[in-house]
């Protein structure tokens, strides 16, 4: 059953059974979903290092139970199982700031706990009228404006009777995605104090976390924290960019030294700005706090610039991969869905994220519209209105539920989400055949977001609003396409579809005189070129007019969140990844290198680092793809046959010496190193057991057949040539 607190708790539930246990046991399992997110104490200890469970879901349609063995934490006898319950994104409320204020209902709580014992008998104990409540330590819990525990609350007694209530609504189902946990914990490495009575710690990494916080002082002393990614000129902490007030609130028990860190509630930050008792701390520190999804891949060169990116996209990756892939961990924390197909490759070259997609992949059928629609968030937490409503629906952000099953399968081999998928699929395939104008052109969203022109980053300046979402449909039509062959389904005509959208786009974008598409822009040139829509005839003169863009412009980028990632496919693709190594060792702004000039520990929500945005963004993070799949040349393909499953095609240009990469595929990991010296190189690749490759080097046409093992060769590049 469901329970909740009874009615006038001044602060936030905790929930206590005493279970009997009058043998010795087998097993001992719990399955618990608490909403928004819950502890689980057995015996007064923590069960587990799971923060923030259970996943963020539209409760009404999807609640998500936790699994766990606590036998060890039992004993034959009398126990005490306890559980604190935050609000999470199921109760979006308080004074201090919010990007939206929205409830699903009070926290509430169901378990189930299965004893199994030797004799082949079994007990369960469950969540019903025979538990009590308590108003807990946690007198304040927002998932965005932190959180306040009273260390003398700890231990109530004042508990009463829990009320019965109705769920949310939403099917119960086992949560399978990688937890969160604290990944890496981080000490300060300057400590200032810029007025009395204020203290600053920067911990020299912006992040996902929370603070960790040990002090000793006197009984009902109070430590404020708050958090920020950047300092003002006094050397306090500045908010403004990332939502105001946010804070961590701590009152001291007494009697020795504490330790505490906010169970319900993480930001983003580097910087914890200490005031009230400081006297009292005796350490403060940061906890990363991000998926626990396995490391899959590594990648390092010889040129640091071009490291240090790589660890600027990462650090962006890891705190905006949660529950969701929100796109901050800080104003917003919503799950964005443009950046898990755009950005997608380079989050699978790095993490095991497999049932975190598939997870996501519910989030956006749970959010599904009758007409079709896909939101540009899931879960859709909220809606925005007029003026602001444009925001609700945009093909370049719905078009992940098409493309994220698909891009899964070709790196795992795994088809599931694609079976799991397919209805939605279809159904928003349709929706968008629905919304194109009687040209033949998809014309409405928010287009190539953030890319570089007039005025402030935001909506599309350069490239004209159909460009983006017509050649998503597209995509997204010949993703169809494949999907339906694969799985035996009847077509509805995806490819004469997309055969259509093809001409209507090249009717509609391309100048027959200029030889270019629509404005002359980047998006628009690489867009097609990536996608197959160029006619055959056309490709060199659109190329040509890309790359010279991009050489006018200093090889600076100037395409966005959307039209990046075909900028690189589409130079890639075509052999010319010395532009794209060009682009991406620039310094100067806008380029990731002047992010790090900046001082930017994580990717930047804008190509300039503009301190008035966030500071940690992962939509820009295309290039991460890019040093896998073509700066190593590690490429994966299980949608292929599958003596071209596994293709190392290395760029060996500019003057980087040598690059390193190993990637864990479902059949064993896969490694290649190339080092060059003048002319000549050697490269060194390991294959996995019972499977071949194929190597390609410097634009050789018929590959080497590599076996498994490590294989080293050494190559004339005049002579591969």
């Amino acid at each position: 059953k469901w329970i909740a607190a009874p009615a006038g708790l001044d602060a936030l539930p905790v929930f206590r059974t005493n279970v009997q246990i009058g043998a010795e046991f087998k097993r001992a399992e719990i399955c618990i979903c608490g909403l928004g997110h819950f502890e689980l104490r057995v015996n007064a200890k923590k069960v587990g290092e799971d923060l923030f469970e259970p996943g963020w879901t539209d409760y009404r349609k999807t609640c998500l139970y936790v699994r766990r063995d606590i036998a060890p934490l039992l004993t034959v006898g009398e126990n005490t199982i306890e559980v604190l319950l935050g609000n999470g994104m199921f109760n979006v409320v308080g004074a201090r700031y919010r990007k939206f204020k929205g409830s699903f209902g009070e926290p509430m709580l169901i378990a189930q706990l299965s004893l199994q014992f030797g004799d082949g008998s079994a007990q369960a104990i469950i969540t019903d009228e025979t538990w009590k409540c308590a108003a807990g330590p946690i007198k304040c819990s927002s998932i965005y404006g932190g959180e306040d525990h009273d260390a003398r609350r700890e231990s109530p007694t004042d508990w009463r009777d829990v009320q019965i209530v109705a769920g949310p609504g939403g099917e119960l189902i086992e949560q399978t995605h990688p937890p969160i946990r604290a990944m890496q914990t981080y000490t300060a490495v300057k400590v200032t104090e810029p007025k009395p009575g204020v203290r600053v710690y920067d911990f020299g990494q912006n992040m996902s976390g929370r603070p960790r916080l040990m002090a000793c002082g006197n009984a009902g002393a109070t430590i404020q924290l708050s958090p920020s990614e950047l300092l003002n000129d006094d050397g306090t902490i500045n908010q403004k960019p990332v939502g105001s007030p946010v804070n961590f609130n701590f009152t001291l028990h007494g009697g020795g030294e504490e330790i505490w860190s906010p169970r319900f509630s993480y930001t983003g930050f580097r910087y914890l700005q200490a005031e009230g008792a400081i006297d009292s701390i005796t350490k403060l520190e940061a906890e990363f706090t991000c998926c626990s999804a396995a490391q899959v891949g590594q990648f390092e060169c010889s040129d640091e610039l071009l490291n240090r990116i790589h660890a600027l996209i990462v650090a962006a990756m890891k705190s905006n991969t949660q529950s969701v892939f929100t796109d901050c961990p800080h104003r917003e924390k919503l799950g964005w869905l443009e950046q898990t197909h755009l950005c997608g490759p380079g989050l699978l070259y790095n993490l095991g994220l497999k049932s975190l997609y598939a997870k996501v992949s519910r989030d956006m059928r749970d959010a599904q519209h009758e007409n079709g629609m896909v939101p540009t968030i899931a879960p859709q937490y909220t809606s925005f209105q007029p003026p602001w409503d444009i925001f609700n629906d945009s093909p370049e952000w719905g078009v992940a539920a098409i493309i994220n099953p698909w891009l899964v399968f070709q790196f795992t081999g795994d088809a599931s989400l694609i079976e799991q998928n397919f209805d939605a699929m279809q159904k928003y395939a349709d929706y968008l055949t629905s919304r194109a104008g009687e040209d033949g052109i998809i014309a409405y969203g928010l287009g190539d977001w953030y890319d570089i022109g007039p005025g402030d980053a935001g909506f599309c300046k350069l490239t004209t609003l159909g460009i983006t979402a017509t050649a998503v449909y597209i995509q997204a039509l010949d993703v169809m396409e494949r999907c339906s062959r694969m799985l035996n389904r009847v077509l509805k005509d995806f490819a004469l579809r997309a055969e259509r959208t093809r001409a209507a786009f090249n009717a509609k974008f391309f100048n027959v005189e200029r030889k270019y598409y629509d404005t002359g822009s980047q998006t628009a040139q690489a867009m097609p070129l990536a996608l197959g829509i160029v006619e055959e005839s056309n490709r060199a003169s659109v190329l040509e007019h890309l790359i010279n863009d991009i050489r006018a412009h200093n090889n600076h980028i100037t395409a966005g969140d959307v039209g990046f990632r075909y900028v690189l496919d589409a130079l890639a693709s075509a052999g010319r990844n010395d532009v794209v190594l060009d682009i991406l060792q620039r310094t100067d702004p806008p380029s990731y290198g002047s992010q790090l000039a900046a001082g930017a520990t994580t990717l930047t929500e804008a190509w300039d680092a503009s301190p008035r945005n966030s500071q940690n963004h992962f939509m820009l993070g295309h290039a991460e793809e890019w040093f896998y799949r073509h700066f190593a040349g590690i490429q994966i393909d299980y949608s292929k046959p599958p003596d071209e499953q596994i293709v190392f095609r290395p760029a060996i240009v500019g003057d980087v010496r040598w690059v390193r990469a190993k990637y864990e595929t479902p059949d064993g990991p896969i490694a290649l190193h190339w080092n060059r010296d003048g002319q000549r190189v050697q490269i060194e690749i390991a294959v996995p057991a019972d499977r071949s490759a194929l190597l390609y080097v410097a634009g050789e046409t018929v590959p080497r057949k590599i076996g498994a093992g490590v294989s080293e060769l050494e190559i004339d590049l005049h002579a591969a040539i």
